[in-house]
């Protein structure tokens, strides 16, 4: 998922969302350019910064995506 458009829509910079979320700069740059997965901590964090639920930052990852065991179902 990437934070730039929760992040942009804002307005916050990396510093914003830092001290909204307690998390390091570095941890969310690396996060918004795919240098990072993070843990579900991480995004437990950045779901109270943006005052939303965990679901609504993690869903985009399901796009596109096939489970494993569901080809051909």
């Amino acid at each position: 998922m990437t934070l730039a458009r929760p992040r942009n829509a804002r307005g916050w910079t990396f510093d914003g969302l830092a001290d909204r979320s307690g998390l390091a700069r570095r941890t969310l740059i690396d996060l918004e350019h795919g240098r990072d997965v993070g843990t579900v901590t991480t995004w437990h964090a950045l779901a109270h910064a943006f005052d939303v639920p965990i679901e609504h930052l993690l869903d985009p990852l399901c796009d596109d995506h096939t489970p494993p065991g569901s080809k051909g179902a």
